[in-house]
């Protein structure tokens, strides 16, 4: 697999650098937090949400949005599944990472399944941010030479239960959590948890 880099001119369609936030007491926070065999993901973590620049992420890039920091942290090499949200997510990296991107308009807009030879890596090196787009396709970060962690800056509830039901028929089918359609692969295993099994190809593997 290709592995490009975020600052590389095609990352520009999924996201953009976000240079002028300091993070590095979150970055400093973040090495206390656990780094599994498994991926873990924590949608808001208080420890993380004291810190100055909790505010900061709120009020300059969010414009004011009640949001939540959290994290997801782990080993993972494979792509099997793809989620989008409403909005954009914030990723500090806080080791070296990979993700695997794409694009929501390369969605059948009839089938709403999606080809993941369309998929496209990219290395976040430690200790950069990114504004990853609400019409950017990704999941959970690959290792980049050891175990990850990385903050995910969402606005608040995202992820959260479904305080409804849905009829699972056109997009709402996608629809798994607060804010969260997701389009998983038939060998991710999360058939079981109601996924919508959209991912046709290979289940990706870095």
């Amino acid at each position: 697999m290709n592995i490009q880099k975020v600052t590389d001119a095609s990352f520009r369609k999924y996201g953009k650098i976000i240079s002028d936030v300091d993070c590095t007491q979150l970055i400093a926070e973040m090495a206390k937090t656990p780094a599994p065999d498994e991926v873990i993901y924590v949608p808001s973590a208080a420890e993380l949400e004291a810190l100055p620049v909790y505010q900061e992420l709120r009020d300059r890039v969010y414009g004011g949005m009640p949001i939540q920091v959290g994290y997801c942290n782990g080993s993972n090499s494979k792509l099997n599944a793809l989620e989008y949200h409403r909005d954009s997510e914030v990723n500090v990296a806080c080791t070296d990472l990979i993700l695997l991107l794409g694009s929501e308009q390369d969605m059948d807009p009839e089938t709403l399944e999606y080809d993941t030879a369309k998929v496209e890596a990219f290395l976040v090196p430690a200790g950069t941010v990114i504004e990853v787009y609400g019409t950017t396709l990704h999941y959970a970060p690959c290792n980049a030479g050891g175990k990850f962690r990385c903050v995910v800056v969402l606005p608040k509830g995202t992820n959260e239960s479904l305080p409804f039901q849905v009829e699972k028929k056109g997009e709402d089918a996608l629809l798994f959590a607060v804010n969260k359609w997701l389009i998983a692969h038939p060998e991710s295993g999360l058939e079981k948890d109601g996924a919508f099994m959209g991912l046709k190809g290979e289940n990706l593997t870095v």
